[in-house]
Parts: C-alpha cells; structure tokens; sequence
C-alpha cells in the first residue's frame, strides 16, 4: 500500500500522485498527528523541514530555533514534500532516486 503525504498546490505531490496513481493525503487539509510527524522526523531528521520554503523565509528568528514538530504542527507547508510512504518505508521529495526505486 502506498500513501503520499503533501499539499494538492505542490507540483512535486501533483507528479508523485499521479505517476503512483495514489490519492494525496493533503496536510493543509487533514493535518498529520504529532505522532506521524515525530515518524517522519525520526526518519528524516533535519531534511524534513524545507528550510528554502516561502513559509520558512517568513518565521522570525525565535520561531526558527523552535522545536521542529512544533514548527511542523504550526506550519504544516514547512514540511518538505512528497513524504512517499510504501509497505511501512517512507521516502522524501521525488527526485530521480526515489522514482527510480519507486517506479522500477
């Protein structure tokens, strides 16, 4: 079984969508629990949070220091996205590498 986690407005999620024939789990919409989150950061680490996105570049410099789940719970479009999750592996982003394993 295959989820993607993203937001519908993300062209990366629109692709990995689509080439997985997977419905998007919006997290603007269905915001993830603190416990999925917790999930992926201990997956990702520091690679979860897009630090090149818009709503990133708009937090103050406190709000930047704060904890990443709670900056994540707050600001769900600081997620770094697609989360691709398939038979429990999660992956990030859709670059070539995860296509690749993805798509065969």
């Amino acid at each position: 079984m295959t989820k993607i986690y993203g937001i519908k407005t993300c062209d990366s999620c629109r692709k990995a969508s689509k080439a997985l024939g997977v419905a998007l789990h919006d997290i603007r919409i269905e915001p993830l629990s603190r416990a999925e989150i917790e999930r992926f950061h201990r997956e990702f680490g520091a690679a979860l949070v897009n630090t090149r996105s818009t709503t990133w570049r708009g937090l103050s410099e406190a709000e930047r220091d704060e904890d990443p789940i709670s900056l994540l719970m707050a600001h769900p479009t600081l997620m770094k996205r697609p989360v691709i999750e398939r038979d429990g592996k999660l992956l990030l982003g859709w670059g070539k590498d995860v296509q690749a394993e993805l798509l065969g």
